[in-house]
């Protein structure tokens, strides 16, 4: 199977066996940033509070991507949980400094 398309991804990522094997990696990571955990800090996952819809802080993230290795879409050893912002900075993803509009030193 490849996963090139949006649509194979989405589907690949709603799919039985990827919830199971996510929640199974996270567990294994005892639902916390692995990458905060190397930093020596701690982000654990959020709680479901009633009435609210659950905050998401962790993802499960595939070290080698599915597009480039798909064979290893769904082995444990390929994943790892991460907080948001570690996942984003891996995929260049999020805010970025914005370029200064002009030069202080002119003035």
């Amino acid at each position: 199977m490849t996963y090139s398309t949006p649509g194979s991804k989405k589907k690949f990522y709603g799919s039985k066996e990827w919830l199971w094997l996510r929640w199974q990696a996270m567990k294994r990571d005892n639902f916390e940033c692995q990458q905060c955990k190397r930093e020596g800090l701690v982000t654990i996952d959020s709680k479901k509070e009633e009435g609210k819809r659950k905050e998401i802080v962790l993802n499960v993230h595939h070290k080698k991507e599915i597009e480039t290795h798909p064979e290893l879409a769904l082995e444990i050893d390929n994943l790892e949980t991460l907080c948001i912002t570690h996942h984003n900075i891996i995929h260049g993803k999020g805010f970025k400094p914005k370029k200064k509009k002009w030069n202080d030193e002119k003035w």
